[in-house]
């Protein structure tokens, strides 16, 4: 009898409302960029058009975020139902079955999507991560300090224009430096960067043998060459700055010029974040030896592992955070000038997006002129621009960056930051099989 009083009762529960079915719970781990917190706060419009889906997120630093979602989907942990990841991670993850399709359709409008960035999210024809936005590098600088030294850049300059900018105007009295480029150790932090300074200088990490070549005359030339430009015009503790605190001493008017991602040019042109908004210029990454693999290719994207339980709830936030409707709800929400970019063609031909960014044709240029599989002016045996796409290069990329830093901070010498970085990666690639 009481049996049927409680069912009795969950029926009349459910009749009133009262009981209704638990929403799905998806976790998604992403970077704490500002296009991603920006997605965050528009959260409550996704949750409004599915109510059954509740979104948590969990926001990381970029290489906390490395380390914790490679960790669990290696070991397929299932902490998270989405996870933002990589350019480099996405074609290695989807080869190991580790990574779901992402289920486009018509309405989705994959061909909408830039080549570059397309081709190195897919495998075998299937998109195996949908970006969220994607950038190249370039020169950002003050237009109004090259009037008064007297430089003038062409679309594409050379290192050696760049490094007579920096060192006239150059005026830490003023509290401006001449140059701001990464410093903080890490893969993908200042080897991002100074992959590309290698690249341009003839430079490459491992040779058709798969020996790494990081002991040689390219990669002395680019590295003395960061070391001493940063040591006259760079910033106090440049060794410890990375994306975030350049972007901070740019919009501050701290920076006369900054090479990094093409993603900040919407942040420093913007006046409600930048103080030098009305003042900045944008060019190519500068050239040394060879335009090849000067500026790099990379993208934030979201993907589902395949550990995942709540696949369908998955697909459908994924395709809402990298759909046209979602830039246009961005445009809508906080204006043309804050939405991601670097994935679709149509957010570049929309007239309302150029009449804010005077940055866009300079960024669409470096992304489409970026090649994963040509990076190098010697030929090399793997894929990527500023990294390698192999499994090996996460901790020989952290090993070397820490040199690297170190010899920006002058507790080592260029030459020994060399010679060690080049016996670790040795160590490492033996280790892997790779050669003997």
């Amino acid at each position: 009898m009481k049996r049927f009083l409680k069912a009795g009762l969950v029926l009349a529960l459910i009749g009133t409302g009262v009981v209704s079915q638990a929403a799905t719970e998806l976790v998604i781990a992403t970077v704490n960029n500002g296009h991603m917190i920006e997605m965050q706060k528009l959260t409550p419009f996704f949750e409004k058009a599915n109510p059954d889906i509740k979104l948590k997120w969990v926001t990381l630093e970029e290489g906390t975020l490395r380390q914790r979602v490679t960790t669990d989907i290696a070991t397929k942990g299932g902490q998270f139902d989405v996870m933002t990841i990589g350019l480099y991670e996405t074609p290695i993850w989807s080869k190991k079955g580790w990574l779901k399709p992402i289920a486009t359709d018509a309405a989705y409008d994959v061909d909408d999507l830039l080549p570059a960035i397309r081709d190195g999210l897919s495998n075998e024809g299937k998109l195996y991560a949908a970006p969220f936005y994607g950038e190249s590098s370039m020169l950002m600088y003050r237009k109004d300090l090259a009037d008064k030294v007297g430089v003038k850049f062409s679309e594409q300059p050379t290192w050696a224009q760049v490094k007579e900018f920096a060192d006239k105007a150059n005026d830490p009295k003023a509290g401006v430096y001449g140059m701001c480029l990464r410093g903080k150790p890490g893969w993908g932090d200042n080897m991002a960067f100074l992959t590309t300074l290698v690249n341009t200088n003839g430079g490459q990490w491992f040779d058709m043998q798969w020996k790494p070549q990081i002991d040689t005359k390219a990669w002395k030339d680019a590295i003395g060459f960061y070391v001493d430009l940063m040591k006259k015009d760079g910033p106090p503790g440049a060794s410890a700055n990375s994306f975030n605190e350049n972007l901070a001493l740019f919009n501050e008017g701290k920076c006369a010029a900054w090479v990094d991602a093409t993603i900040a040019a919407s942040f420093i042109s913007d006046p409600k974040q930048s103080k030098v908004a009305d003042k900045v210029a944008f060019a190519q990454a500068p050239t040394a030896v060879t335009p090849k693999g000067a500026n790099w290719l990379w993208s934030w994207n979201l993907a589902i592992p395949a550990s995942s339980t709540k696949d369908e709830a998955a697909q459908k936030f994924i395709k809402w955070a990298t759909s046209k409707d979602y830039i246009a709800l961005v445009a809508k929400e906080t204006g043309w000038a804050s939405v991601p970019t670097g994935t679709r063609k149509s957010t570049y031909a929309n007239p309302e997006f150029q009449k804010v960014a005077k940055f866009a044709a300079a960024e669409k240029k470096a992304i489409d002129s970026a090649n994963l599989t040509d990076s190098t002016l010697p030929k090399s045996p793997y894929a990527g621009v500023q990294y390698a796409a192999i499994p090996e290069f996460q901790a020989i990329g952290v090993a070397v960056g820490q040199q690297m830093s170190a010899a920006l901070s002058g507790k080592v010498t260029v030459d020994q930051a060399l010679k060690t970085s080049q016996t670790a990666a040795e160590r490492e690639m033996k280790k892997a099989g790779y050669y003997k």
